[in-house]
Formats: C-alpha cells, structure tokens, sequence
C-alpha cells in the first residue's frame, strides 16, 4: 500500500511517454490509431484498478489518517518533498478521477475525435490524468502547485487540436484564466512557506495557523482563494467555463466537469481551511456570497439558453448548470462546519458523476444530429428521445432529474447538507447572512429543476409542429365582414364540389401545398418519423452505466461516503486533532 498511490499518480505519465512510441506487436489492432487507443484504455483502465484496490484496502476506521504515504526529498534547497498520501477527503476524488479518465478512454476507443494523432490525444488525456491525481494527492504545497498547473496544458490542446468551432478562442480564454490565477496563488503559498518554514501541508494543517498572523492568513486566503475559484469556477471568474466546454470534445467536456474543476474546491478544503482559518473566516461570507450569486446566475442563465428560440447549445446549458452547482459547494466550504464542508465534498462527487454522464450524452446527442442547439434538436424534425430512442431518452432525462437533485439520487444529498451548514454557521459568523444565503440557495434549486425539466421536455418530447395560416387567409382575418346580398336562388351543386370529386381533390393539393394546415401536420409527422436513430450502442452501454449506477447508489447509501469524509473533515477543522 505504502508505492500503490505512488504508483497511481505515476503510471499515467509512463503510459502517455509509451503512447508516443511505436506500439508493440500484442497491442496492434487493424489500424496504429485502434492499436494507440487500445493503449489508453489499457493504461487507465490499470489505474482504475489499482486506485479500486488502494481503496478496499484503505482502513476505514481510521479515515482521518494520512495513508498508503510516500516521502522523498526531492529539492533540499528549497526544502520541497514529494509528499503523497490519501485519507477520507482525498480518496473519493483519486476514484473518481481513475474511474472517469477509463470511462472516457474506453469511449474514444469506439469514437474516436475528430482531430490530428490519436497519439497525441491518449498522451495528453494520460498526462491530464496524472496531473489530477497528484493534485488529489499532493501533502506538500509547491508540489500540490505543480500539479496544479500540470493539467493546464494538456486540456488547452485538446480543447485547441480536438474541439469544435471556436476552440482556438476558446482554448485560449481557458489557459489565460487560469495561468493568471495560478500566479497569484503560488504568490499564497510561497507566503505561507516563507512565514511558516515549511511547506508540509499536514503540519501546516496541525499548526492551524498558530505560526501565522491575522495579516498573513488574510493576504495568503485571498492570493489562494483567486487561484482556487477560478479553476472552481466561482462567479464572476467563471466566463471561461461555458466557452471551453462548448469547444471541447466529448472527453474533454467529462474530464473538465467531471474532475477539473473539483481541484479548485478541493484546494479550498485542503489549504485555505486548516492552514489559515482565521483568513478563511475572515473571506468566508463573501465566498457563501459569490457562491449563492452563482447559483441563481448560473440557473438564469441556463433558463435562458433553454427558451425556445434562443439557439441555445445543450453542452453551453450544462457548463452554466456547473456554476450553479459548483456554488453550493462553496456555499458549504464557506459554512466552515462539519456538515456543511461534508455536504460540500458529497456534491463535489456527485456533480462528477452527474455531469460527466450528461457530457456523455450530449456528445452521443451531437455525433447523432451533428449539432448540439436545443432549437434544432427539440424543432419539429427534432429529438422526441422518448418515441425515437427511449433509452437514450431514459438516460437523459435520468441524468437531468439526478441533477436537479431529485431525493434517492446523488445530487440531493451534497444540496441538501451544504443549505444545512448555512442554517447553522460556524461561530463568529454572522447567521442572518448565512440564512440569507440559504434562502437564495433554496430558491436556485427550484430554478434548477425549471431548466433541466424544461430540457427534458423538448429534447425528450420533442416540439410540436407549428402551423401558420396562409397570407390570404391571415389577411381576411383582418379585413371586416361585409354584409352579402342574400342569393336569388341556391347555389348550384358545381359551386361547392363533392368530396371525391377532381376539383374537390386539386382544390385540397393546392390548399396545403406550402405545407400548412392537416396535410402539413401529417407531411411533418412523416418526416420525423423517418428520420430513424441509432439508439444506446453497446459501447456506450457500457461507458455509461457505472455512472448510472452509482449515482442511484450515492443517493440510497451516502453513509458510504459520508462515513469516509466526515471523520476527516472533523480533524481538519479541530486543527489536526481528531
């Protein structure tokens, strides 16, 4: 146990340097682009299991303790360590970063990006891979720094080299956001290092502050806290979200959800918290207050986007649904108690899952229409999953209403305990804000269940065809009445032909030519229903259901990982003493 996390942390980089190199004769498929994909799969899918063992082995009494550690010096110098280890907090986000990184390898094996190499593409998602898990796993600050920054890169190529229309803007937009909030984090930490003298995030997490004053935790938060929220993203630092998920591909969209942006968060629990409480308290109501201004931002936003009309793109809908639920999240952290700083780790989990299926879903949505925009999707010609693909149907409208946070299901747990921790904050303070928040909160989730349902409703459903009437009967809709002499006799037979009379019938055609009225109606229903589409393949089966499944499993047994996470917490916000 003690090279196993080690291990997951640096088989990543080797398998992505093998990626690169010829691929041996057992792992050659028809073409070197199957025989390359084939390799990642293999190479996270090794991890997956090793992170599945680290966790049945990791000891679930102690979840508090920092386990399966590593320890080397590696710049005397500057007294930097590669300092790895794992407990409660921790240990869920290597899993979910394992799983989700096999998930979206395993689907690019069959779906292959549009896009250059797919050498290229493995390497850089195994590098992003890498660079995630030692984020999640890093106990020394300026290694928690690099790799930090280490997933900066591989996601800007393959937002650049993969992505859809505008990703060079895109990519762009995302590498400066976070570059330039990366700069002023490590300004934090270095402050903190040089302060303190040392750089060891569990004794800094032990020390609780004592070693650093008022001015130094307030200035160290708030250098940290701007790094941190723009990778979360926290509102208004989130603008490069939306952009970069539109212009990503179907894996980057999963990995940027998915796992990406649970970093920011979770440097906000791991740091800001038990190495500078007395700046956290200090930030703590202005973090709940951007927070809550994301959820009902992003919640807006995404009501907007889901008008009729709007051209709005599902996978733009979905990255501002992440502000919002990111929000709660750091409404929670903001809370500074037990159970909202757990609440806040459940929902980091559950956005993962959620999210990351609702990006795989609109990637098969867009291979299958070509296009992402809800307009043509829900059009008359469009969706209506429910008749056309059920369960491609189902699933979508499973993974709307888990992330509305429908009870039995992941999302409501994370929702529920973060509005719990604002109803009782931490001491110092203020509550009247907190319930303040809390109610804003609470009123972004029924915003939350409009848009998604809305969704459901046209992309599932499908729109009903619009009918209009012809100029000349709209303009003698608007002209009045004139009184008409009654007929000298009645009118003859030939007047108004017969049903099944020529002149009736040419009549008929002449009158729905352009498409309106019931043969209209029927000539559009016939269209759709021509337009047949592959339904869930096997492939995708088997990509999506571990996150279906535990999705219902977080909701019916959260104790699973609530019982991880809680003991953790309890250490890191008593100062290290359990």
């Amino acid at each position: 146990m003690q090279f196993l996390l080690a291990f997951i942390v640096a088989a990543p980089v080797i398998g992505a340097v093998a990626a690169l190199l010829p691929a041996p004769p057992g792992l050659r498929g028809r073409t070197p682009q199957q025989a390359v994909l084939r390799h990642g799969v293999i190479v996270t899918g090794t991890v997956l299991i090793a992170a599945i063992v680290l966790a049945l082995g990791f000891d679930r009494d102690h979840p508090s303790k920092m386990q399966a550690t590593t320890d080397i010096s590696w710049i005397p110098a500057l007294h930097v360590r590669i300092h790895l280890g794992t407990d409660g907090i921790s240990l869920p986000l290597l899993v979910l970063t394992a799983l989700l990184t096999f998930l979206c390898a395993l689907y690019s094996c069959f779906k292959p990006p549009a896009g250059p190499s797919p050498k290229a593409f493995v390497a850089l998602v195994l590098l992003l891979e890498s660079g995630t898990l030692a984020t999640f796993a890093a106990l020394d600050l300026v290694l928690f720094f690099l790799a930090f920054e280490m997933v900066l890169i591989p996601m800007y190529f393959l937002i650049a080299r993969w992505g859809g229309a505008e990703r060079t803007a895109a990519a762009w937009k995302f590498i400066v956001y976070t570059v330039l909030g990366s700069v002023v984090m490590l300004l934090g930490i270095l402050l903190i290092g040089v302060k303190s003298g040392t750089l060891d995030m569990v004794a800094l997490a032990t020390d609780n502050g004592r070693d650093l004053t008022h001015t130094t935790q307030v200035i160290a938060v708030l250098a940290i806290a701007i790094g941190l929220a723009v990778k979360t993203p926290m509102w208004p630092l989130h603008s490069w979200l939306p952009d970069a998920h539109t212009a990503a591909p179907t894996a980057g969209s999963v990995l940027l959800a998915g796992v990406m942006l649970k970093m920011g968060t979770y440097g906000f629990v791991r740091i800001a918290l038990p190495i500078a409480p007395e700046g956290m308290h200090a930030f703590a109501p202005y973090l709940a207050a951007f927070g809550v201004v994301g959820i009902i931002y992003g919640s807006l936003a995404c009501l907007s986007l889901a008008r009729r009309g709007n051209k709005g793109d599902l996978k733009r809908l979905i990255a501002y649904s992440s502000v919002g639920h990111m929000g709660f999240v750091l409404l929670g952290i903001a809370s500074m108690t037990p159970t909202g700083v757990n609440g806040a780790l459940f929902a980091n989990i559950a956005h993962g899952l959620i999210t990351g299926l609702l990006f795989f879903l609109v990637g098969a949505l867009k291979d299958r229409y070509g296009t992402a925009d809800l307009d043509t999707l829900a059009g008359a010609t469009g969706a209506a999953l429910y008749g056309r693909a059920p369960r491609l149907g189902g699933l979508v409208a499973f993974a709307a209403v888990a992330s509305l946070g429908l009870p039995g299901l992941a999302g409501f747990w994370g929702e529920m305990l973060t509005m719990f921790g604002a109803f009782d904050p931490a001491r110092g303070l203020s509550r009247p804000a907190f319930l303040t928040f809390m109610s804003l909160a609470a009123l972004g989730t029924l915003l939350t269940a409009a848009y998604l349902l809305l969704v459901v409703r046209r992309v599932c459903m499908g729109s009903a065809p619009q009918t209009t009437p012809d100029a000349g009967d709209a303009q003698e809709s608007r002209e009045p009445r004139q009184p008409q002499p009654a007929p000298a006799e009645p009118p003859a037979a030939a007047a108004a032909p017969a049903p099944g009379s020529s002149r009736h019938a040419e009549g008929h055609e002449n009158r729905h030519a352009d498409g309106h009225g019931p043969k209209g109606i029927q000539d559009v229903q016939e269209i759709k229903g021509s337009q047949e589409i592959q339904d869930v393949q096997g492939y995708e089966l088997a990509t999506w259901s571990p996150l279906v499944a535990l999705t219902v499993l977080a909701g019916l047994w959260p104790a699973a990982l609530l019982g991880l996470t809680d003991p953790a917490v309890q250490k890191l916000l008593a100062g290290g003493k359990a």
